[in-house]
């Protein structure tokens, strides 16, 4: 993190709070529905306190589950519920640093994400609006995790992200954090204090425009199936919990200076 002293918190949730209490409303919306977002996606997002609910102990579990009867997905009857949450209409800030404290669970199949779309989404539609992805995880494989970037020309497979591989440890034993700082010419994705990508403004322009200079909004959720990690080879692993301890965002409050790239 780039002189800490310079950088001034704008926005967060530390998740304090009776156990079984909601997700903030005041901040978080949820998304729902069980149609893949994209990706055939096999879950079904709820708003249920079974799916979102802060746990007692200053943290966020979101919770997959085996779905009940009566739920339907793309597919047919939903066989798994989790929750997808977004600051949309509450919260949104362009440049800045943007981090969360994550522990994330392990098995095939599992998708958490913590990331960003701009905030002229869904009328300006993917992935012209861009998207950051601070940290996505497979959950068939504990000690890796990603970051990327999709814009127009530059989206799906894209040729900007990183893989990032603990250097002991998994994902799974401990929270991490997961942060990315965002200016006028680069994004720099760190976990927990390692900066281990960075994208400009001119690697991006050399394929597609630059869409990273008007506000976005922040989306952790997680997901089942889909592209990224297939499907669960067992429903043994639910359920299946990702416990965030905070959010925060910061905007920089001296003359920006991007760190040097790694």
């Amino acid at each position: 993190m780039t002189e800490p002293s310079l950088w001034k918190l704008t926005w967060s949730d530390e998740f304090t709070g009776p156990p079984g209490t909601p997700p903030d409303e005041g901040k978080w919306v949820h998304d729902i529905g069980g149609g893949g977002w994209g990706n055939k996606e096999l879950e079904y997002y709820t708003d249920s306190p079974e799916n979102a609910a802060l746990d007692g102990n200053g943290q966020l579990a979101i919770t997959a589950r085996l779905a009940p009867e009566g739920l339907y997905c793309h597919y047919g009857p939903c066989r798994y519920t989790s929750a997808r949450l977004k600051t949309l209409g509450k919260f949104e800030q362009q440049y800045g640093r943007v981090e969360a404290r994550i522990k994330l669970p392990a098995g095939q199949g599992l998708w958490p994400a913590f990331w960003m779309l701009g905030n002229n989404f869904p009328s300006v539609s993917w992935p012209a609006c861009g998207e950051i992805d601070i940290m996505e995880y497979r959950g068939s494989n504990t000690t890796a995790s990603s970051s990327a970037i999709h814009g127009p020309g530059y989206y799906g497979n894209t040729p900007f992200y990183h893989r990032y591989s603990l250097p002991t440890g998994n994902f799974t034993d401990d929270f991490h954090l997961f942060a990315v700082e965002w200016g006028p010419d680069q994004l720099q994705f760190f976990v927990d204090q390692d900066l281990h990508y960075t994208v400009t403004r001119t690697s991006i322009e050399q394929r597609g425009a630059w869409v990273f200079d008007h506000p976005f909004f922040i989306i952790i959720n997680l997901a089942v199936g889909g592209h990224f990690d297939g499907n669960p080879a067992s429903d043994d692993i639910f359920p299946a919990v990702m416990l965030v301890d905070y959010v925060r965002v910061y905007e920089y409050t001296g003359a920006y200076q991007p760190l040097p790239s790694k």
